[in-house]
């Protein structure tokens, strides 16, 4: 079955973050996600849910200064407190809005440390999210980030997270699958989803090398999306790109691969 997640965080950017709920219902999703709803307040989150009838259904722990171009929190020795803080973070938004997913971003390796070590401590990391996170039913998952778009991001294949999963040995840690980043450190799609779906938390999906919507790029979606329904895969599929124009005029995808049911 498939059933499709709209990222506000790169979806519907035309308007506010606080208005994209609407625009989402208005576009025919009934779930959403966002990287990082930390900067709206959870009453004001919780109404736009309950108006427009959508579910959250994934949000990212807060991860220090990442996506200003510093080396986040998770795998950074020295930060070990701040990530434990930032969970709390998530914690607290996943429990009061239902979200059932969290996922940690790892970071980027800081210059001159040593991997050994930073491998060391995302997996200490991991492990507090997932035991922290169980105690509301939420899963945690971990994702891969391609090295183009982000250097020296510490986890970026499908290799890693297979590690990463055998080493933090918790049953509620997943992968967090994006079919744009993988392709874009030449995995091979299709088989890495049927290989892995059984460690597969969530699954995202852009096409590349441009990270716009479906049938701007290189990959095969109607294969994946066939996979997936084959596999098969009864997670969400996050609608996690950039928007070549405005979104609602690249939202054909989704009339030619329509999701199942509305969920």
């Amino acid at each position: 079955m498939l059933k499709y997640s709209a990222n506000l965080s790169l979806l519907f950017t035309e308007v506010p973050l606080i208005e994209r709920f609407a625009a989402a219902r208005a576009a025919g999703f009934s779930a959403v996600e966002i990287q990082f709803p930390y900067e709206l307040a959870i009453a004001d989150i919780l109404r736009e849910l309950e108006t427009h009838e959508l579910r959250l259904v994934l949000i990212n722990v807060p991860a220090g200064d990442l996506m200003q171009g510093g080396d986040g929190l998770a795998c950074v020795p020295g930060r070990e407190q701040a990530f434990r803080h930032a969970v709390m973070d998530a914690l607290h938004y996943a429990s009061a809005l239902g979200v059932p997913t969290v996922n940690v971003l790892a970071g980027r390796e800081p210059a001159g440390e040593s991997l050994t070590r930073c491998l060391h401590t995302l997996a200490g990391s991991l492990r507090y999210a997932s035991e922290t996170l169980q105690s509301i039913g939420v899963t945690t998952v971990v994702e891969a980030i391609n090295t183009v778009d982000m250097p020296r991001f510490l986890v970026h294949n499908v290799a890693q997270m297979q590690e990463m999963l055998e080493i933090v040995d918790h049953p509620t840690l997943k992968m967090q699958f994006d079919c744009y980043h993988m392709a874009r450190m030449g995995e091979d799609v299709l088989q890495a989803l049927t290989d892995n779906i059984d460690s597969i938390g969530h699954v995202q999906f852009a096409d590349t090398p441009g990270r716009h919507q479906p049938g701007t790029g290189a990959l095969d979606f109607a294969a994946i999306f066939t996979r997936l329904r084959e596999l098969p895969y009864a997670g969400w599929c996050g609608a996690e790109y950039r928007p070549h124009g405005c979104t609602q005029d690249s939202m054909h995808w989704l009339q030619q691969w329509p999701q199942d049911n509305d969920h």
